[in-house]
């Protein structure tokens, strides 16, 4: 199966333009293409996988990645999937998210002598002249036009600010500049990032005539990717001192029963004809599908030794049997009560719950385990010799922490 083919089964590409010359240039490894990261944290978190899986796949097929770090755009804000403005960052905050963000895709990509290129915006958009900028590329832009796309469609209600709306114009200089400097010929970009790629099709057209070749292609489900990235804890980041590889590989064994074998296509390198003999599994055995994405994402991001210990701590913990690399919580001897810590107070200390009337709610619902054992009293206590070496509580089946004695 040629790559194009393959990233169309794996269900990774939603929309193109000229499709039959993206297909022919991504199969003869001739497609230099860009995806722009913003850096709007210091980790990268797992709505930019599939992102960083697709680069791999593309460049592992012979062609170059170009890897852009909006050092610039990270001034402005996207726009897209926002219900008010992001909250502007230092340019030494920006500065320092770029260089987090280029340690953490030397583990993706290959960079080097006629491999992958990263470049940062900052480094031609910051010292543009706004006067020449507008007469450069504005009278390539249609308000009206952009007013239609999504991005902004959706803000006008609770408001734009115009700062925002400069960031279409700013993401399609991008591409027309990467263009003309780096032969970039190809862009990627989520199913939200639609109408801004277009935008820098449009003003390469403008600007270098209709022969220029510059072409476009959407990720499926790239929008959903960053909603995948949080959970009622917080985003689930790359770096493992924001999310441990414990942690990680917990979110991934957690995904629901819909979701896992979509995820195992477009985010896994297993080989597909190994994937679809997973399509009729159903009950524990996608309980094993689970294990095998988690394992194979883990592998991934954290290595194969990290992978080992995260699946051995997960099997443990449900196992009843927890150790490892399970998230642990310190608690200080003042909150003993006669060299006792209850239950209740347990579960808040471990931030399994906001207040000891949910603590009890969930004790008496049944959904409290220490240790693999159920617990219903809520006047279950446990001595300072069990804390000092570590229970494991459990609230739900996704939600659990080692409580230890500092």
């Amino acid at each position: 199966m040629k790559i194009y083919d393959e990233l169309v089964a794996r269900g990774l590409i939603a929309q193109v333009t000229n499709k039959e010359e993206i297909e022919t240039m991504i199969n003869e490894g001739k497609a230099i293409f860009y995806i722009g990261f913003d850096p709007t944290a210091d980790s990268l978190h797992v709505g930019h996988f599939m992102a960083l899986c697709l680069m791999k796949r593309l460049q592992m097929a012979g062609n170059r990645p170009v890897v852009l770090i909006g050092g610039g755009t990270g001034h402005i804000g996207d726009p897209s999937g926002r219900s008010d403005m992001r909250t502007m960052m230092t340019t030494e905050t920006i500065n320092h998210n770029c260089e987090c963000f280029r340690k953490q895709m030397e583990r993706f990509i290959e960079f080097g002598d006629g491999k992958a290129i990263m470049v940062n915006n900052a480094d031609w958009l910051l010292s543009l002249n706004y006067i020449d900028m507008l007469r450069e590329v504005g009278a390539c832009f249609s308000v009206n036009r952009m007013l239609t796309a999504e991005c902004y469609r959706q803000r006008m209600e609770k408001g734009l600010s115009f700062l925002e709306f400069n960031y279409m114009i700013m993401q399609a200089y991008d591409f027309y500049y990467l263009f003309q400097n780096y032969g970039c010929n190809m862009q990627f970009g989520g199913d939200d990032q639609w109408s801004n790629m277009l935008a820098g099709t449009e003003l390469i057209r403008r600007k270098l005539g209709e022969d220029a070749h510059a072409m476009t292609i959407t990720l499926l489900l790239n929008s959903e990717g960053k909603k995948m990235g949080k959970t009622a804890n917080g985003a689930v980041w790359l770096d493992p001192n924001k999310t441990t590889p414990f942690e990680f590989y917990q979110y991934w064994r957690n995904v629901g029963d819909n979701d896992v074998l979509k995820c195992i296509r477009m985010l896994t390198f297993l080989p597909l004809e190994e994937i679809d003999k997973m399509a009729n599994w159903e009950g524990s055995q996608l309980n094993d599908a689970k294990d095998i994405l988690a394992y194979e994402l883990t592998k991934l991001v954290h290595g194969e030794a990290e992978a080992e210990a995260a699946r051995a701590s997960s099997r443990a913990l449900f196992g009843g049997n927890a150790t490892g690399d399970i998230p642990t919580k310190e608690i200080s001897a003042s909150v003993l009560t006669e060299d006792k810590a209850d239950i209740l107070t347990l579960l808040v200390e471990a931030e399994l719950v906001p207040s000891r009337s949910e603590a009890r709610r969930a004790v008496e619902q049944g959904g409290v385990t220490v240790d693999g054992e159920k617990v219903t009293d809520i006047r279950a206590a446990f001595s300072l010799e069990a804390l000092k070496t570590g229970i494991v509580l459990r609230r739900g089946k996704k939600n659990y922490k080692k409580v230890i004695l500092q």
